[in-house]
């Protein structure tokens, strides 16, 4: 074990008792090199995160360009700083009424806080509704919205007044009253397994949260900026949500966090009392700057209509009797194997021949591919191909 692989073991905390451990030496598009400059295909992208891929010229280039003018001088929301500025505006410029005004911080977790607040704030109520298996990230406020016990059972006591129903339940919206402050769900399920809604279910929990005064708040941290097909996922249901959680692939590959609401809605942040949410960080000048290009890129390419076509072409070549179901839409897939042995051994084997896959958080026979927006299709089909070699090889 070289020198660097101890210290990463012995100083650096650890999430797990066994990390993957690659040793990262360099990235570009698609693919990572390790220390012995071996390449791999990524079909993970930081985990949804780095939507044009590893060091995309333009998100570069606006970061070095950035650099070049000044980092942090203020915390959020003093001064006028222009990239912050010009990114809530772009983002406003392409979201329906009436989300047009943006929270940045410098994480999705974080951003889940601010819109938990903004819902009680808004309504003066205290409950959240949420569903059960949601993940929506790990920090105490959005523990206490992450239907899994398992994950947080040992952080107990967690924030009181919260509530779980099942996601694609209808009967159970009965249970959002006019004691809810919001409703919080995943526009697809993630670590649940990229579960989907079914039978225009956002538009009945959506119809409900307005019977009660409730408000909407849709975590679109994983599926948001293009990766399933629109910019984001609530745009195939025929609803607007009156808080939207947005992070992961707008920073490509820079960390960020936002939630959107109307801006009358994000004024009760700023008054009685003063600094509802506050955050040093959060909007960095030279992050804003890597997602305003981020985003600008994508919006002025083929990307998020073409994610429709490979997500066509992953499901046309991964017909295997190991994988018995794919779930999820554009690039964002979850296959699921017939068991967990099975999805383990798959990442292992793949990550041997030179492939990068990945787990999701609650499924254990779930393996994750979810590659930049930016993969080609000759790209897809050699990863197709190792994973379909490698389900044939167990087989025998």
């Amino acid at each position: 074990m070289n020198q660097l692989n101890q210290f990463f073991k012995l100083h650096q905390a650890q999430t797990t008792p066994y990390p993957m451990g690659l040793t990262i030496k360099r990235a570009k598009g698609c693919y990572l090199y390790d220390q012995n400059n071996k390449r791999y295909l990524d079909l993970v992208a930081g985990v949804s995160a780095c939507s044009l891929g590893h060091r995309h010229p333009k998100v570069v280039r606006a970061i070095r360009k950035q650099l070049g003018k000044y980092l942090h001088v203020m915390v959020y929301g003093e001064f006028v700083q222009k990239e912050p500025v010009l990114l809530s505006a772009l983002l406003a410029d392409h979201l329906p009424d009436p989300l047009d005004t943006t929270y940045l911080t410098n994480s999705g977790t974080e951003a889940i806080e601010g819109a938990i607040k903004l819902a009680k704030r808004v309504t003066g109520r205290a409950e959240i509704i949420a569903a059960k298996d949601a993940y929506h990230g790990n920090t105490m406020g959005a523990m206490s919205v992450m239907g899994y016990e398992p994950r947080k059972s040992a952080y107990r006591p967690l924030i009181p007044g919260t509530r779980f129903i099942p996601f694609n339940e209808p009967k159970a919206l009965e249970h959002i009253t006019q004691q809810t402050a919001g409703v919080i769900l995943e526009t697809i399920q993630g670590g649940a397994g990229f579960l989907q809604p079914e039978n225009n279910y956002l538009k009945q929990v959506k119809k409900r949260c307005e019977e009660v005064g409730a408000l909407l708040i849709l975590d679109e941290i994983q599926p948001g900026i293009g990766r399933t097909g629109k910019l984001f996922a609530f745009m195939d249901h025929n609803i607007v949500p009156d808080v939207l959680v947005i992070g992961k692939g707008l920073g490509g590959g820079m960390p960020v966090g936002a939630f959107v609401a109307a801006q009358h809605h994000m004024a009760t942040l700023k008054e009685a009392p003063a600094l509802g949410h506050i955050t040093t960080f959060g909007g960095h000048p030279v992050i804003a700057a890597a997602c305003r290009a981020t985003l600008n890129t994508i919006l002025s390419s083929k990307l998020i209509e073409q994610t429709t076509k490979k997500e066509a072409l992953i499901r046309t070549l991964l017909v295997h009797p190991k994988i018995k179901e794919i779930r999820g839409k554009g690039l964002m897939i979850a296959l699921i194997m017939e068991d967990a042995n099975t999805a383990q051994n798959l990442v292992k084997e793949a990550l041997k021949k030179g492939l990068l896959l990945f787990f999701l958080l609650f499924e254990p026979k779930a393996v994750r591919i979810t590659p930049a927006l930016t993969i080609s299709e000759k790209q897809l089909k050699k990863a197709c191909k190792i994973i379909r070699n490698i389900l044939d090889e167990a087989s025998c």
